[in-house]
């Protein structure tokens, strides 16, 4: 943990190249009250609208706009609070790290837990769905203390897709109504349809990478030896 600088992040997603100037415009500009504490904060307060929209939508399709903007909320607050620490230059990496994982996943059980109570999706599913965010999260923090590379994004996707892809799923059901397929094991709606494979893809990363992670640290091992 004494070397916790010299740990390399790589964040490599799709979005970049439009992200990371926006949010150096941003931190830039933010004014001098505006602390990293206070935007991971709002990160945070993001998820619990993004939660009360969806559980709006039992009462009134509108909601969809509330998780909408609190997903907005969430990715301005929890993007932005580390890129203020570093133009600013008051970061406290472990601190930081710690706090940004341990909400990061609150944020996202809040998130897929409200979905999950609401009725576009099936509760099963957006578990099965924050199990395999969960695991992922399981893998960042393993890999950043064993290999010394904090890596959030896998194939160019990041949390800031995975937002734009909640989003515009948000966005067509409004609009289509929760459209849905009737099968033996039930209706599976639209959001059912989209997390399926996108968990499955998830866990499919996540074997991958361990075993890529393992063989890699196997040979370092041997070499220190």
């Amino acid at each position: 943990m004494s070397k916790f600088k010299s740990h390399q992040r790589v964040n490599d997603i799709f979005f970049g190249p439009l992200e990371r100037p926006a949010l150096r415009w941003l931190a830039a500009h933010m004014p001098a009250w505006m602390t990293p504490d206070i935007l991971t904060m709002i990160g945070v307060i993001g998820s619990v609208v993004s939660m009360g929209g969806y559980l709006l939508g039992r009462i009134n399709h509108l909601g969809l706009w509330l998780a909408s903007l609190g997903l907005v909320v969430n990715w301005f607050g929890d993007s932005l609070d580390g890129s203020l620490a570093r133009y600013r230059n008051i970061e406290r990496p472990k601190y930081g790290f710690f706090i940004d994982r341990s909400l990061d996943a609150m944020g996202e059980f809040l998130v897929l837990i409200g979905l999950g109570l609401s009725p576009y999706c099936r509760f099963d599913i957006a578990c099965l769905a924050l199990i395999g965010y969960f695991m992922m999260e399981i893998l960042v923090i393993a890999a950043t203390h064993s290999h010394g590379v904090f890596k959030i994004s896998y194939g160019k996707i990041g949390p800031t897709e995975l937002r734009v892809v909640i989003i515009l799923t948000n966005t067509v059901v409004y609009f289509l109504g929760n459209p849905g397929i009737q099968t033996t094991k039930g209706i599976f709606h639209l959001f059912d349809l989209i997390l399926i494979p996108l968990t499955a893809a998830i866990l499919l990363v996540f074997v991958f990478s361990t075993v890529r992670l393992a063989r890699e640290l196997k040979d370092i091992d041997r070499q220190d030896n």
